[in-house]
């Protein structure tokens, strides 16, 4: 089975310090995760200075601000971003980061060289945006938090279009229909794209989860399907990947209690190793999907089943009966499936003792 991604989502819970910023991919790195993703924006690109908050980030850090003002304290300098990219590449993990706007993504693709590139849920109806990601031909990760089953189904379609199509085709919602109706479309999609469930919510409530949706996409677009998760603890995305999620994106902190609109919805370092090493677990768990005995089971097989056994002492050339068999362990003698078999007439070709097992 192949290993599920798992993208350790540090965000902005570097609180603006690149020595944070350090200390995060380190607990990323000692959790075992395959991804340490930030996220690069400029605040001023990002949203206009009326723009308010989102009533978690009010709860996580008051009203005071606006939400201009707090992302630009949580912006990462291109310089930082040089130096995270140099140290993930000494600590072998990747690193990866989200843009939210298009002079972040040109930073991402072609100064930072990244190898793939993440959507946020946020921009799934920004088809300009994606465009601008599609034409970067890298492999593309689509949250879909907020989203319904023809909003992604847009998004894809203007993947699908920059992928496949020349730069002097005009965009339009009808080429980028034909685009993802194209066998060139779906062919481009099927390798290059995967979809991530996500109820977007900080935390996200579990009844609000509906991780059946994960069925749901990859039954739709016939593409991997993966979890982005904003729960409390590290069950649901662990439920996910028995679910068959590809991917596994989980935000984490060094501490919840730090200031900053995402900590409080994050998990800790030493939960973040359990969820990767129980996802791990799971992974092994879910076998090859063939009903037959396991290596470890075979052993046991004559231990824990049982056999036909003679209830009472039966004399050679006496009829077998309900009164004078029975069936116990071991089960190295006659099935217990033969029963009805030996009592429908049959008689001992042999005697037994009291114990013994039927052997006829």
């Amino acid at each position: 089975m192949k290993q599920t991604l798992v993208i350790a989502e540090a965000g902005v819970n570097h609180n603006g310090s690149l020595e944070m910023a350090f200390k995060l991919v380190d607990a990323a790195v000692d959790a075992g995760a395959d991804i340490v993703k930030f996220q690069t924006f400029k605040a001023k690109n990002l949203v206009t200075a009326a723009a308010g908050k989102a009533q978690y980030q009010i709860e996580t850090t008051g009203n005071k601000e606006s939400q201009l003002a707090m992302l630009t304290r949580l912006e990462l300098s291109y310089d930082a971003h040089h130096q995270l990219l140099e140290y993930c590449a000494l600590k072998n993990i990747e690193f990866l980061s989200t843009a939210f706007d298009s002079e972040s993504l040109a930073f991402l693709v072609n100064d930072i060289k990244v190898k793939r590139l993440k959507i946020p849920s946020g921009e799934l109806t920004n088809s300009p945006f994606i465009l601008d990601h599609a034409r970067t031909g890298l492999d593309i990760i689509l949250s879909t938090g907020m989203a319904t089953l023809e909003e992604v189904k847009n998004a894809l379609s203007v993947i699908a279009f920059g992928y496949v199509s020349s730069l002097d085709m005009p965009p339009s919602l009808a080429n980028f229909e034909l685009a993802f109706s194209s066998d060139e479309g779906q062919k481009a999609l099927s390798s290059k794209v995967t979809i991530l469930h996500c109820t977007t919510e900080y935390p996200a409530p579990f009844e609000e989860v509906n991780l059946n949706v994960m069925e749901t996409l990859k039954r739709s677009f016939g593409l991997p399907v993966g979890y982005s998760d904003h729960t409390k603890g590290i069950a649901i995305p662990i439920a996910a990947v028995a679910k068959e999620a590809v991917v596994i994106e989980k935000h984490f902190t060094l501490d919840c209690s730090l200031p900053g609109p995402d900590h409080r919805a994050s998990i800790e370092p030493l939960q973040l190793k359990m969820m990767v090493e129980s996802i791990r677990h799971v992974e092994q768990a879910l076998g090859h999907g063939i009903k037959k005995p396991s290596l470890s089971e075979v052993k046991n097989i004559p231990i824990a089943r049982k056999s036909i056994v003679a209830q009472t002492d039966i004399k050679q050339g006496e009829p077998f009966n309900v009164r004078n068999l029975t069936i116990k362990r071991p089960g190295t003698g006659m099935s217990p499936d033969l029963f009805w078999q030996l009592t429908s007439g049959q008689v001992a070709t042999k005697s037994y003792l009291v114990g013994d097992l039927i052997d006829e």
